[in-house]
C-alpha cells in the first residue's frame, strides 16, 4: 500500500509516499480502507519533532511509528464488530496510507450526512473541542482563543449547540468564516486586544498558546475556568514550546481561585458517536480549508506552516467502492 513515511524528524521535504507493507489486524481491531485523512497540529509536531521535549513521547532520535497521520475515514475490510463495506471514521496512528488497522474502540459509524472528507476532519479535533467545552452551560459566556483554526471551529459550533454566547478571537481574513459558524462576537486580535477589553468569560479557551496566564485569567469572571489545550503549531524549535504555557498552567492551579484545565482529550467510540449525533443533527459541520492527495502531503503541510491555515485541510486518499 501507500504511505506517508517519516524516517527522522525534519521539515515536509523528508516525507516520503512509498509503498510498505498494508496492516494486518490483531485481535480486536479494525482494517479499514482510508478514504480520507486529516492534518492536525500534532502532524506538524511529530514531523519537526518540536518541542524537543516531546520527543520522549514520539522518539529522541527519530519517530517511533514512521507513517504520519491520526484522522480517517474510511470503509470497513474486516474486523470487531463491523460489517464489511461499513462506512466508519476514527482517530488512530498511521492515517496518511491506503489502510490503516485501528483498535475497535477508536472507530464508529461515519455521520451520514458527511462526506468522507468532511468527516476525517473531525475526530481529533472535534473531540477536543467537545471535551474542552465539558460543563459548559446555555446562556453561559464562552471566549474562544484561535477560533479559526481545526479546533476553533468545532469549538463555536459546539458552543452555539449548547445555548452559549460566544466571542471568538481570529485575525482578520478569518472573521467572516467565525461569524458564520454562529459566533456572536469576534475579535481581531490585530485591532483589539481581548484581555483588555473589560469583558469577562465564565469560560477561556485557549487554543493557541501565545498568551500569558495572566491575559487568560483577565478575561474570566470571578471562579470561571480555563481551559489550556496544545498551543501554537509554529515554534520555531525549542525545548518545552507550547507545553511552558502548560507547565506554567499546571503549577497555577494549586494557588488561583479560578479553575485551571489542561485538556488531554481522551479519543473513544463514545465522543465519536456524540460527534456524529451533533453532525447528523444539523449543529455541526466540518469546515475544510483545502483539499489534497495523499502524495501531496509535505505540501499540505508546507501550505499549513506558511498560511496559517484556518479549519481543517483534508488529504483524499482512496476511492469510494
Amino acid at each position: 500500500m501507500k504511505a506517508i513515511v517519516q524516517d527522522r524528524y525534519g521539515p515536509p521535504d523528508i516525507l516520503e509516499c512509498r509503498d510498505v507493507p498494508a496492516p494486518t489486524p490483531g485481535p480486536g481491531e479494525v482494517l479499514v480502507k482510508v478514504m480520507a485523512a486529516s492534518l492536525n497540529a500534532r502532524d506538524w509536531h511529530v514531523l519537526r519533532g518540536d518541542p524537543y521535549l516531546a520527543r520522549l513521547s514520539f522518539g529522541l532520535r527519530a519517530p517511533k511509528a514512521p507513517i504520519l497521520g491520526t484522522d480517517f475515514a474510511g470503509v470497513v475490510v474486516s474486523g470487531e464488530g463491523f460489517e464489511p463495506g461499513e462506512e466508519v471514521y476514527g482517530e488512530f496512528g498511521g492515517a496518511f496510507a491506503e489502510y490503516v488497522a485501528v483498535p475497535a474502540g477508536l472507530v464508529d459509524r461515519k455521520p451520514e450526512s458527511l462526506t468522507f472528507e468532511q468527516a476525517a476532519a473531525m475526530p481529533l479535533a472535534a473531540n477536543t473541542a467537545l471535551q474542552g467545552l465539558r460543563g459548559l452551560e446555555k446562556g453561559q459566556s464562552v471566549l474562544i482563543n484561535g477560533a479559526s483554526g481545526g479546533v476553533g471551529t468545532f469549538a463555536v459550533q459546539i458552543a452555539k449547540a449548547r445555548g452559549a454566547r460566544v466571542t471568538a478571537v481570529c485575525s482578520t481574513r478569518n472573521a467572516d468564516l467565525v461569524a458564520g459558524l454562529g459566533a456572536d462576537r469576534v475579535v481581531d486580535y490585530r485591532k483589539e486586544d481581548f484581555a483588555l477589553t473589560g469583558d469577562r468569560h465564565d469560560l477561556v479557551f485557549d487554543l493557541v498558546g501565545n498568551r500569558s496566564l495572566r491575559d487568560l485569567r483577565r478575561a474570566l469572571v470571578p471562579g470561571g475556568t480555563l481551559v489550556i489545550s496544545g498551543g501554537g503549531v509554529f515554534t520555531g524549535g525549542s525545548l518545552f514550546g507550547p507545553l511552558g504555557l502548560v507547565i506554567r498552567a499546571r503549577l497555577a492551579a494549586r494557588f488561583v481561585r479560578e479553575k485551571i484545565v489542561v485538556l488531554e482529550a481522551v479519543p473513544g467510540r463514545a465522543a465519536l458517536a456524540a460527534l456524529r449525533e451533533l453532525a447528523d443533527g444539523g449543529l455541526m459541520v466540518p469546515a475544510v480549508d483545502r483539499t489534497y492527495g495523499l502524495a501531496d502531503t509535505a505540501e499540505a503541510i508546507r501550505y499549513m506552516e506558511a498560511e496559517h491555515a484556518r479549519a481543517n485541510i483534508v488529504l483524499t486518499v482512496g476511492a469510494a467502492t
